[in-house]
């Protein structure tokens, strides 16, 4: 699949494609449903079909200091995109320069003239342009202008309000991750490469793979049921995790530790991702090692009878 980017002149085989606009982070099921307008109209009329992105996050670029929010990263969003049927992925690199841009200039200079879009398809509240300046109805009227056709997708209600990303975020915030998975049809999950840690895992019997948590949402620190796949090899285990700052050993240092079950090669320098599925506890700081190796065996068979 391949990876544009707004500031390069796409590849004369991808022009006249149909493109489906919008942030699309966690490319839950509103996301899925404005993807797939686009890619079945773009399969109608024999073009190319491509999903947009903004990175960093708008939000990130006007708010610099907010908390870590994202539900995916670039790669993750590629593959998902791919999965839909997207015969591209277009990243909008999000700057002082695109944010100073007007409506009027994004549709009829960038979508038209530089990307030669053909049609563009988003959610029915999406916005765009310098201060927001521009809609649906703005983009229907500019892109009529210069031969572009544009559609939007109601949004996907679920229990009588509309699925978003706030409602994914909500979910995982309270560990919840079953509702979070409900909503983006595929569990939330981490991916990073396998740090070398101070290996204390190791010398109570459960030796874990440490990864940075880095830009991704916070979910609720704890203990969860989750699954881990190694990118090179496609392998998939079955573990537990902990997520948070280890309040049993100093100095607290926030990671995600997952150890999985019935493994025994070496993960260090390689990149996996690791699957929430089932949150099982919170945090706790214990009296003794003998206590917190006690009740990390208890964890461990929860999360194998829930995984089954």
């Amino acid at each position: 699949m391949r990876f544009l980017d707004h500031r390069e002149s796409l590849p004369q085989s991808l022009r006249g494609a149909i493109i489906a606009l919008g942030n699309f982070d966690g490319f839950h099921l509103g996301h899925q449903a404005v993807a797939k307008e686009a890619i079945d109209w773009a399969r109608a009329e024999g073009r190319p079909s491509i999903i947009a992105t903004f990175d960093p996050h708008p939000v990130r670029h006007f708010r610099p200091d907010a908390p870590p929010f994202r539900l995916t990263t670039l790669e993750q969003r590629q593959e998902l995109y791919l999965a839909a049927g997207a015969t591209a992925m277009l990243v909008f690199h999000f700057d002082g320069e695109l944010a100073g841009t007007t409506a009027e200039d994004f549709v009829k200079v960038l979508l038209a003239e530089h990307l030669g879009v053909a049609g563009v398809v988003t959610g029915e509240d999406f916005t765009f342009g310098k201060g927001r300046g521009g809609n649906r109805e703005v983009l229907e009227t500019l892109g009529r202008e210069v031969g572009i056709e544009a559609r939007a997708v109601p949004a996907v209600l679920d229990k009588g309000a509309p699925v978003s990303s706030s409602r994914v975020r909500d979910a995982l915030r309270d560990g919840d991750p079953q509702e979070a998975a409900r909503l983006l049809t595929r569990p939330f999950a981490i991916r990073g490469v396998v740090e070398h840690g101070d290996k204390r895992g190791r010398t109570i019997g459960y030796p874990t793979a440490n990864l940075s948590i880095e830009h991704y949402l916070r979910p609720k620190y704890g203990i969860y049921a989750v699954t881990g796949r190694i990118l090179s090899t496609g392998e998939v285990l079955k573990g537990a995790a902990n997520i948070g700052v280890r309040p049993q050993f100093e100095p607290p240092k926030e990671l995600l530790e997952p150890y999985f079950f019935d493994f025994s090669g070496d993960l260090y320098g390689q990149e996996i991702e690791v699957a929430f599925h089932h949150f099982l506890r919170g945090e706790a700081k214990f009296d003794s090692l003998d206590e917190l190796v006690a009740q990390m065996e208890k964890d461990c068979e929860r999360a194998k009878a829930l995984l089954k």
